[in-house]
């Protein structure tokens, strides 16, 4: 059973950084391309970045590129979120998937704000 676990969020102030983990389980993660989304209350939930399998190719909202940093580590079934200049506009929660099962996590709460 596939199994994606996100921990990291919290409350950073406004030009602060957090990072997110999405622990995986149940399936290949070596093999699997994983992403990283986020919602807000009344809005859909919005794609923030992917990473492919094998090399890693990586794509980002536009709203994010140059401020968050999707990373990997096959050997610990781990995806990471790197996520710096946070705006208060970037408060939602985030959601780890798993790309090719179309799984998702619990989820993990962030709220940037002074």
């Amino acid at each position: 059973q596939v199994h994606l676990v996100e921990s990291g969020g919290g409350l950073v102030q406004p030009g602060g950084s957090l990072r997110l983990s999405c622990v995986g389980s149940g399936f290949s993660f070596p093999t699997s391309a994983m992403s990283w989304h986020r919602q807000v209350p009344g809005k859909e939930r919005e794609g923030v970045a992917e990473i492919g399998s094998v090399i890693g190719v990586t794509n980002y909202a536009d709203s994010v590129k140059g401020r968050f940093t999707i990373t990997r580590d096959d050997g610990k079934n781990t995806v990471y979120l790197q996520m710096n200049s946070l705006t208060p506009e970037d408060t939602a929660v985030y959601y780890c998937r798993n790309i090719v099962t179309g799984s998702w996590g619990q989820g993990t709460q962030v709220t940037v704000s002074s």
